[in-house]
């Protein structure tokens, strides 16, 4: 057959991870669909000394690869989003086929995207988006396509969980490994999009999108960072039995989409607290299938680039068919999408781990869960720490039982406001299923 002629714009750590896989693998891969995918062009702003590009058409401007007529198929791995969206956009509507790992740009601009892939009938694949390279669209959309999905958690951000992992292990302050991130490359000059949740909320954002049928709504996204998670709260989470990991949480209800990211406590007998460094994990619920979780390194040249090229084998496999024989972008047709919206987080239901820092005196706890009984939280477990160096307060952790947030908020203001309580409440958020 035919060779599938590809277009890669960006020669970056995935791009050239794209490049020399295809040129390594070519035999293997060509055996596996039955005919060769072939780089024929390359936009980038400068030439990668890790890539060969010995008889390969090399651009500088990345909107000539999107209106080459000879390009099959372009791999967009510039990442950002306004000039991606224009070279996505300009790709279809030359009849091209296109194949990201930009998150962001899937999930502030899919849906636009997708329409307008779908009215061209060509095919926009973005398995390397999410995760890296596990599998995980693939996995949702086709593996667990007989599922009624209503559960997903995942550690989608592995600098985050680098993070957390060496708090949790040797005590170390949040800035002060977040430093050593940094300098191994696991962090960015400017972190926010790791540490904060932003990067795990885009991810998080396509994987509801997939398993719920939903639109892509990333602008209702709960986001909450880790960079005020003390070493404090990471030994009292593990003396309660506890791990501290940055979860992203979508959750499907009879009120609305939960779609969540924040610091969370899960239980150390759970799997996905036992994972550690820069892997990535995530953990799906299926009524059919039951627990699954897909396990695996969530960056890094080649294995995003595996996943990559898992999508070109894809559209070689179907190059010739009809696009309607080729997966819905979503995993659901575009007449299937349900528009249920995303929940407030002030609307969701979940456990909390409290901690607060109180005079050291009776009546205070008896005041303490009181405020929590007057609004129908019960506590799950207590701790108090004595004061120490000559001080009045003591370290009080608590953890609650299921409670709706906006309850929450309520009782947190009014301990806040008690004169036995010193500065303000801190609240971790916590989940008892996978």
């Amino acid at each position: 057959m035919k060779p599938v002629s590809v277009g890669i714009c960006g020669l970056g750590t995935v791009g050239s991870g794209t490049f020399n896989i295809l040129k390594r693998n070519a035999e293997k891969i060509s055996g596996r669909i039955g005919r060769d995918i072939v780089v024929t062009q390359v936009g980038a702003r400068r030439d990668n000394p890790a890539c060969d590009l010995t008889g390969v058409d090399v651009t500088r401007d990345i909107f000539d690869v999107a209106k080459n007529p000879n390009v099959d198929v372009v791999v967009e791995l510039i990442g950002g989003y306004d000039v991606a969206k224009e070279l996505v956009l300009t790709a279809i509507e030359h009849g091209k086929h296109v194949v990201t790992a930009n998150k962001a740009l899937i999930a502030v601009h899919g849906n636009e995207i997708f329409a307008a892939a779908e009215k061209k009938g060509v095919t926009v694949a973005y398995e390397s988006a999410v995760a890296g390279g596990i599998p995980i669209i693939k996995a949702i959309r086709e593996g667990l396509a007989a599922n009624d999905i209503d559960h997903l958690s995942g550690i989608i951000n592995g600098t985050g969980n680098f993070i957390l992992t060496e708090m949790s292990q040797k005590g170390r302050d949040f800035g002060d490994v977040l430093k050593e991130a940094q300098e191994l490359g696991y962090a960015e000059a400017d972190p926010t999009f790791d540490v904060e949740g932003i990067d795990a909320a885009h991810k998080l954002t396509i994987l509801a999108s997939i398993a719920f049928g939903v639109p892509l709504q990333f602008e209702k996204a709960y986001t909450e960072g880790i960079s005020k998670v003390t070493p404090q709260d990471v030994k009292f989470a593990d003396e309660l039995g506890y791990r501290i990991k940055h979860l992203g949480i979508a959750k499907l209800t009879q009120d609305g989409v939960e779609l969540r990211v924040h610091p969370t406590l899960i239980h150390e007998s759970q799997l996905i607290a036992k994972v550690d460094g820069v892997m990535n994990a995530v953990a799906v619920h299926g009524d059919a299938v039951g627990d699954t979780m897909y396990y695996g390194p969530g960056a890094g040249s080649e294995p995003t680039a595996s996943a990559v090229i898992a999508d070109l084998v894809d559209l070689a496999r179907t190059f010739d068919a009809d696009s309607n024989a080729r997966p819905a972008h979503l995993g659901f047709q575009p007449e299937s999408i349900n528009n249920i919206g995303v929940l407030p987080v002030e609307e969701i239901e979940t456990s909390y781990y409290l901690r607060m820092e109180v005079q050291d005196h009776a009546g205070v706890m008896a005041k303490l869960t009181q405020i929590l009984s007057d609004r129908g939280i019960s506590i799950e477990a207590m701790m108090q720490k004595e004061a120490k160096g000559g001080s009045s307060n003591a370290t009080v952790v608590l953890l609650t039982h299921e409670v709706k947030e906006k309850v929450m908020n309520e009782a947190i203001t009014e301990i806040e406001a008690f004169d036995d309580v010193s500065g303000s409440v801190t609240r971790i958020r916590a989940e008892h299923s996978e």
